[in-house]
């Protein structure tokens, strides 16, 4: 018997072990907008066109992945580039002080659908603690990679990550995050 687990021991030993899977963020097949009211009668829509980050995926035991984000909010684009240059003011973003938003997860949980993620948001120099419900993650091969993709809409209130009160007037003080974003792997 006691042969019998040993020989059993050894063979599990053997076995290689499933890693967590890890994914680049992918630039050309992802988007992070945002759009807040203005004036209480319309939205205001824009984009942040430089992002990266990295999703690492265990899919036997979920809490064991991670999720990043770090959006350089210079990047911020309106379509008017009037709006954008002001944006990066020190009244608004003040990018030259915070030029990133970032994300960076503590804690993961698999629900059906996807991810129940938690983790610390940072933008104008505050972090807070966040979680939002990440919706996908199901693999494919397409173009000579692995691919995964993930959607979530965030809703934060400028005022709680010390935006000027001034700032806030005409524009809302709730931001909507829609992040759409692929990763990939060879």
């Amino acid at each position: 018997m006691r042969r019998a687990v040993l020989a059993c021991a050894a063979v599990l030993l053997a076995l290689p072990a499933f890693a967590a899977d890890e994914y680049a963020y992918d630039g050309v097949h992802s988007s992070v907008g945002f759009k807040a009211r203005f004036l209480d009668i319309s939205w205001i829509q824009g984009r942040f066109n430089d992002v990266s980050g990295t999703f690492v995926l265990d899919r036997d035991d979920p809490s064991k992945s991670s999720f990043t984000l770090s959006i350089k909010v210079d990047s911020v684009d309106t379509a008017n580039a009037a709006r954008d240059e002001h944006l990066r003011q020190p009244d608004y973003f003040d990018t030259k002080q915070f030029p990133t938003i970032d994300f960076k997860s503590t804690k993961v949980k698999g629900v059906p659908g996807g991810y129940e993620v938690t983790g610390d948001f940072t933008m104008h120099g505050v972090t807070k603690p966040v979680t939002f419900m990440f919706l996908g993650g199901r693999e494919i091969t397409a173009m000579g990679k692995k691919r995964v993709g993930f959607a979530t809409e965030l809703r934060l209130k400028r005022s709680d990550f010390n935006f000027d009160k001034t700032a806030i007037g005409n524009i809302g003080d709730e931001a909507v995050i829609i992040i759409d974003c692929a990763g990939q792997r060879d």
